[in-house]
């Protein structure tokens, strides 16, 4: 049985709108994204979340209804399961309320529509009219008196002429309500016509009218062929009395006023006074593919390109009457291509994006000036998710592929997200957030922060800061106040402090480059001093002694001496020293030379010390300096990393494990070790990869005697305890140097993190949560594959740029190849160029391929298609190539051998030596022979043809599934052959049912995993136990639910759960929506529980208009099922976490398990992710 759950939410914003919603002042930014609606509200400081809200079901249609005598805004919401309602916003209880539910059957056999708003809304906001179908219209009324009053009247269904609709408005209208449809007479033949009529047929508005050809008002060929906008313009009335002339060659022309519609087109703009149908036609400067627009005031409107720049369409007007029409450029911002632009006042633009962030732009439309606003920030947008792969950043040791799970930090999704100008790499990893409290204040070069408590049985309240020349001291008050003081105990401030220090004596311990000094606390008399042993130079020369580094525990202080002479001093002997010059022992250096070094607290009088030229690592005794243990960090033969941080703390709990040593090398890695209490041996060494500088270990105290360690790089993360494994968290803080706990009591739990510039004053959240980083590349990641042997990712990009002179689109395609930490740019991008069309990339994977010797190397493997060029319009010679590329020593890509083919591949597997190939309509398989480093040759096997076009493979073993875009999953079994016997590649079963499959992925056993276009899931079973061969030949859905989103990937996950785990992790998915799913299986043992359980907590979730869970879940495919089959829902289960204990009784009333029980069971699953 199948679970599925949500790891990040669905970001692409399809559908927005500005409404004046009761109890909220000023408008309100209403959102649908996917199947939840936000209500935001504008702040000065930012952007404020009011509410959030899951419907059951896709939002598709989002508008505002204005009652008669209303000042506030009702909402009209539909959803894709034909399902519309009406929502009222609450300001006593902060949510949205039905005001009306309407349902709809959907029509299996018409033809959705496909205008640019399938709803639109009369200006008075009383008639609505709703373009589901092809040929339909349903016209609505919005009742103002009476009980019914602000519900919707469905007046009639008409029937259109106009079948091929691109978009629809309603115009100001003094004589009752009328629309405009902007249609093309045929599907295969571009052109643009312009019809209006009125909307009913009777003075008092309650009859539809018939919408025949000849009650058309006007019909009007638009002479920009390709325009696609319908602008409403509102009436204006000025002094000037308006003449109707009907005799339009008179002397006395008619001249076009406001009230009337623009036909944005992408040559020309043209005006229709929807009055007497005079028209006013400007020439665009230049061509250009407008494709969303929003109202600025009367007479200006924004308009936004494909390209994602703005602009600005004017009305130039004497009086009423419409002189011209100008549209120029808002500058210098670009945003991502808009799908709905809503203008909030106050001179604020919202661009909402499906193919990228969604941002906030300030505009000047007196100046032409657009930037981006610094406040409110953008809305971080995934979608769409073309491709990802699953990067495993622990188990570097042997640079292994999967076998962490994603909540452990681990396990970090690559993603290549949106569209072209918005195109990134993003990476996704579980973290924590980090609340910012404020900034302290602006400070450069910070080298150290420390924390105390100016009074033993106080919080924390005094903040040291050292830098590069001295060290400064602030005091927090209760209310939060901070007082920088001029003196601090005896401290040295005008010099730089390693270390500072309180110890349980209650003496003050500062660590300065040239003495070690131990203050009284209440005096600020030195009590105790220590300097290193001069050898005759000057302070700053060469032969001057000085302190490098210093660590200390409760009992002793740790530190360097011109990073060769290892010095322990006893802090309760009054600083008794031990020096000894240390060789590791594991090395036979005998001038090596000490790179870091620490004095654990977890084990008194153990230190650590790291070297440099062995890159090894010293557990030594702080009493004598004599070494207890030894290891050598580096296992890869030429590896120059050493270590440069080291922490020995109880990272777990006691009870649970030992300490825990970790140690941050050069190169960005973080080594773990387990730590004997008993002997201080190290065993389970792990190596997890955080970033390419140096990590900073940082140790955070927790209550119950175990520590978090923070570890600042350029992906910092918290490294913490959970559930007796260690977990590297994501955290936000990507500029952090410096980490110090400081639990203030006007600011409990808080951290103080130094950047480059500032300090900020943070709190940790206790749970963790998706983190996202994100790489701008500004061109599609179309395809990409990672290389954990190249620690590389190789990429298929599109980059579009504009050409000037003459304007034109260009797009190029390329194959690139990035750096796995920063995803920076290797070498130089190998090109592909087509001389008789465009080639694209359809599928990239990497592998390891034989050469000439027959040693493996690592090869990248591209799939492309060619498509005809549209200058020309000439067939391509060729459909599509195979491109096999190595990598150089300067990690540069080169063209090892193609194979042009007749039509494009669309899919790529590796079966040993052998390339498996999904081109159209066949899979063939090749074996690949190598006979030098930048020659070699596809050898053709065998093939199988398939039903139409094999979209996605996935091998398991020998048997290759196949994902067709037609005809479901096909499953063939390949036989290598030996000596005389061919290789054969036969059917071994399929799913007979019609589907549109997108991906496909081996589950476990003969269980496969299948998504198609119409956002469904299912798991198909291999029927290996049926006695007939067209039994055994005929696969089964044993599960099935509809997600609601296209899913473009599916990438297995090879994670080992423990026996008593109620979910096995198996595979994670990328929509269209930029959604993130994990995909798991249920133990035996808790499938009917959790069946019974989603199906008990749907009767008592409520959604907005009356959607029901059984019915969004439900396969879309025909299915005798109604709702999810055998699939449970893991983000519908965590709703349970929030329902009154009341109402979660009644939810486990009969189940057997307790309230507790059923909490605990919700919240060990949701830790999966």
């Amino acid at each position: 049985m199948a679970y599925v759950a949500p790891i990040h939410k669905p970001t692409s914003i399809r559908h927005a709108i500005s409404a004046l919603l009761p109890g909220i002042e000023g408008k309100s930014l209403v959102l649908a994204k996917s199947n939840r609606l936000e209500i935001w509200k504008v702040e000065d400081d930012g952007m404020v979340l009011v509410h959030s809200k899951i419907i059951f079901g896709v939002v598709t249609v989002l508008q505002r209804l204005r009652p008669k005598g209303s000042e506030t805004d009702l909402l009209f919401v539909g959803t894709d399961r034909q399902e519309y309602f009406t929502l009222a916003w609450n300001p006593t209880r902060q949510l949205l309320e039905n005001v009306q539910e309407l349902h709809d059957q959907s029509e299996p056999h018409m033809r959705e529509a496909e205008c640019q708003f399938k709803c639109v809304v009369d200006p008075s906001g009383r008639f609505m009219a709703l373009h589901v179908w092809e040929g339909v219209l349903n016209i609505s009324r919005l009742i103002d008196r009476g009980d019914s009053k602000h519900f919707i009247k469905f007046l009639e269904q008409v029937r259109l002429t106009e079948l091929f609709i691109k978009s629809s408005t309603f115009l100001y209208s003094q004589t009752g309500p009328r629309i405009a449809f902007l249609y093309q007479t045929r599907i295969d033949e571009e052109d643009s016509k312009l019809a209006i009529y009125r909307l009913t047929a009777d003075d008092r508005h309650a009859i539809a009218a018939k919408f025949e050809p000849r009650e058309r008002q006007l019909d009007l060929t638009v002479p920009d062929k390709l325009s696609r906008i319908l602008i409403p313009v509102p009436i204006v009335e000025d002094e000037n009395k308006r003449y109707h002339v009907r005799n339009v060659s008179s002397s006395r022309r008619a001249q076009p006023h406001l009230g009337g519609v623009l036909v944005v087109g992408e040559t020309s703009v043209l005006y229709v006074d929807s009055q007497d149908f005079t028209t006013v036609e400007s020439p665009l400067p230049e061509g250009d593919l407008f494709i969303a627009w929003g109202s600025y005031d009367v007479t200006r409107y924004f308009l936004a390109d494909d390209f994602g720049r703005l602009f600005l369409l004017t009305l130039t007007t004497d009086g009423s009457v419409v002189t011209g029409i100008e549209v120029a450029p808002l500058g210098p911002a670009t945003t991502s291509r808009a799908s709905s632009l809503v203008y909030l006042g106050d001179c604020l633009l919202f661009v909402g994006s499906h193919y990228g962030n969604s941002q906030f732009i300030r505009v000047d439309v007196d100046a032409l000036k657009a930037e981006p606003a610094a406040t409110p920030p953008s809305f971080s947008n995934n979608a769409p998710i073309l491709d990802f792969v699953i990067m495993d950043m622990g188990n570097r040791e042997g640079d292994s592929q999967g076998g962490n799970s994603f909540s452990s930090g681990q396990a970090r999704l690559v993603a290549g997200c949106g569209v072209f100008e918005s195109g990134s790499l993003r990476s996704i990893r579980s973290g924590v957030g980090l609340e910012d409290l404020g900034i302290i204040d602006d400070f450069n070069h910070v080298k150290g922060l420390f924390s105390l408590a100016s009074n033993r049985e106080n919080k924390t309240d005094i903040l040291i800061i050292s830098s590069i020349t001295d060290t400064r001291v602030f005091r927090f008050d209760k209310d939060g106040g901070i007082e920088e003081l001029t003196s601090f105990r005896g401290l040295k401030l005008d010099r730089r402090s390693i270390l500072v220090s309180a110890l349980p004596s209650g003496q003050l311990l500062q660590v300065t480059c040239n003495e070690v000094i131990l203050l009284d606390t209440e005096s600020g008399v030195v009590t105790s001093s220590w300097e290193p042993p001069k050898t005759g130079g000057d302070e700053g020369s060469p032969d001057a002694t000085e302190i490098t580094t210093a660590s200390a525990n409760d009992d002793w202080l740790l530190l360097s001496v011109n990073g060769t002479q290892l010095v322990s001093l006893s802090l309760r002997e009054e600083l008794k020293a031990v020096s000894k010059t240390l060789s590791p022992i594991t090395g036979s250096e005998k001038d090596d030379q000490i790179a870091c070094l620490h004095a654990s607290p977890t084990l008194p009088n153990v230190g650590v010390v790291g070297f440099w030229k062995s890159a090894s690592i010293t557990l030594c005794d702080l009493k004598t300096l004599a070494p207890i243990h030894g290891e050598s960090i580096p296992r890869t033969e030429g590896s120059a990393s050493v270590p440069r941080d080291a922490v020995l703390v109880q990272v777990h709990p006691p009870n649970v494990s030992g300490p825990t040593l970790l140690v941050a090398m050069a190169d960005g890695h973080v080594v773990t070790f387990n730590v004997s209490k008993e002997d201080f041996s190290l065993s389970g060494r792990k190596s997890v990869i955080l970033g390419t500088q140096p990590p900073r270990l940082h140790i955070l105290p927790e209550a119950g005697g175990f520590s978090n360690v923070f570890a600042t790089t350029e992906h910092a993360s918290l490294i913490h305890s959970s559930e007796g494994r260690l977990v590297y968290s994501a955290t936000t803080a990507e500029d952090a140097i410096y980490v110090v706990p400081f639990d203030a009591e006007a600011y409990p739990q808080s951290i103080i993190i130094a950047t480059g510039t500032h300090l900020k004053l943070s709190q940790l959240d206790t749970e963790r949560r998706t983190q996202i980083n994100a790489f701008p590349l500004g061109e599609t990641v179309r395809r990409l594959a990672y290389s954990p042997t190249l620690k590389a990712f190789g990429l298929g990009c599109l980059v579009r740029t504009l050409t000037t002179d003459p304007p034109e689109e260009l797009v190029q395609t390329r194959i690139c190849l990035v750096d796995e930490v920063m995803f920076e740019l290797l070498g130089e991008p190998y090109l592909l160029p087509t001389p008789d069309g465009h080639e694209f990339p359809e599928c990239i994977i990497r592998a390891e391929l034989p050469d000439a010797s027959g040693e493996l190397v690592e090869r990248f493997i591209v799939g492309t298609s060619i498509s005809a060029d549209s200058t020309t319009g000439n067939a391509p010679a060729h459909g599509g190539q195979i491109l096999v590329l190595g990598v150089d020593s300067d990690r540069k890509l080169f063209k090892v051998t193609s194979k042009l083919l007749q039509g494009a591949c669309k899919s790529l597997g590796v079966l040993g030596d052998r390339i498996v190939a999904g081109l159209s309509t066949s899979v063939i398989i090749y074996r690949y022979i190598e006979e030098s480093s930048t020659s070699a040759h596809l050898q053709s096997l065998i093939a199988y043809r398939a039903s139409t076009y094999p979209i996605d493979i996935c091998i398991n073993g020998n048997i290759i599934g196949v994902a067709d875009v037609m005809k479901s999953l096909t499953l063939l079994d390949f036989e290598p052959g030996s000596g005389k016997t061919p290789p054969k590649l036969q059917l071994r079963a399929r799913h007979l049912q019609p589907v549109w499959a997108t991906a496909v992925c081996h589950i476990e056993d003969e269980s496969w995993l299948e998504s198609d276009s119409a956002g469904n899931l299912m798991v198909l079973r291999e029927r290996t136990d049926a006695v007939l061969e067209q039994d055994r030949q005929r696969m089964e859905i044993t599960s099935a639910l509809n997600l609601g989103e296209q899913v473009n990937r599916i990438r297995p996950l090879n994670v080992m759960s423990s026996k008593n785990a109620v979910i096995a992790p198996k595979a994670f998915l990328g929509t269209v929506d930029g959604g993130i799913y994990l995909f798991g299986t249920i133990s035996p043992q808790h499938q009917d529980l959790l069946l019974a359980f989603q199906s008990k907590l749907a009767k008592f979730v409520e959604s907005p208009g009356g959607t029901n869970f059984t019915s969004w879940r439900e396969s879309r495919q025909r299915t005798e099922h109604k709702g999810p089959f055998r699939f449970v829902d893991g983000g519908f289960l965590e709703l349970f976490l929030d329902m009154s204990e009341e109402t979660q009784e009644l939810v486990c009333e009969g189940l057997g398990p307790s309230v507790e029980d059923m909490r605990n069971l919700v919240e060990e699953i949701r830790r999966l992710h």
